[in-house]
């Protein structure tokens, strides 16, 4: 099947109706459980979605595969493959901060060719198709043209990997000490996104998962923005691998070299 714009809108379709999932979450019986990782949470309502969206995905598309966060399998040996995270940024959820997303890529022959990504308690939806721009509700949408000294970093720390935490603590503090900020969200998807929209220049993270950027990787370089492993190499979509995603301005790897 071609990816068409009807296939893509319907995609958008299941991810806006997700939404409502999040924004209509009974606070009092989130029903939150510990995963493998220092504090790495889940709740019944990242369940929720991902059974929502695998559902639907796979009828618009019989023949994908699907790999979820949520999820025990990995079904990605077809020539498309959906990668979803039903909610980045759990924490944020759980405690009520209302900076999540649901996020959502389609990939063929492991490289994404689609991706949505969308908060809903902003409404804002972010989109990309491989070749066509990135957009935030139908507008287009560029990286900045800001240094990193005119810039802002945004910033993991590596909370489920207490390995890494210092490492990203430190590269942080390198990198705030330049730039004239720095902010740190608790949504990768969402973060990579702002990169994308020109909120912000630089964003850095030692290790996610594929759901965590499969989508926003595309949304970023549609934008013209570069993302990249902390090592500078090209990323892969379905181990886990740190990203280093920015405007593309300068040689940010200068930094930390």
């Amino acid at each position: 099947m071609d990816l068409n714009d009807e296939i893509c809108e319907k995609i958008k379709k299941v991810v806006l109706e997700s939404g409502k999932i999040i924004l209509d979450a009974n606070r009092m019986d989130l029903n939150v459980k510990e995963k493998d990782g220092n504090n790495n949470i889940v709740t019944k309502y990242d369940v929720l979605v991902q059974n929502k969206l695998k559902k639907e995905l796979l009828e618009i598309m019989p023949e994908a595969g699907f790999l979820g966060e949520e999820d025990f399998e990995k079904d990605i040996e077809n020539e498309y493959v959906f990668v979803v995270d039903p909610i980045d940024g759990t924490t944020n959820f759980a405690r009520d901060l209302k900076v999540c997303a649901i996020s959502v890529a389609l990939l063929q022959n492991q490289k994404p060719v689609f991706g949505v990504c969308y908060n809903p308690y902003t409404n804002e939806l972010y989109e990309a198709k491989k070749g066509s721009g990135a957009f935030l509700n139908g507008k287009e949408i560029h990286v900045s043209n800001r240094t990193l000294q005119n810039g802002i970093v945004l910033s993991g720390c590596s909370p489920y990997y207490g390995d890494l935490r210092r490492k990203s603590l430190e590269l942080n503090n390198k990198f705030a000490s330049i730039a004239s900020d720095y902010r740190r969200f608790g949504s990768a998807v969402l973060e990579i996104c702002n990169i994308a929209a020109g909120k912000a220049e630089l964003y850095f993270e030692l290790k996610l998962m594929p759901w965590d950027y499969s989508a926003s990787s595309l949304i970023l370089e549609e934008a013209g923005g570069v993302i990249k492993t902390i090592d500078g190499k090209d990323i892969q979509y379905f181990e886990p691998t740190s990203i280093f995603a920015s405007n593309g301005v300068e040689d940010y790897f200068k930094y930390i070299k």
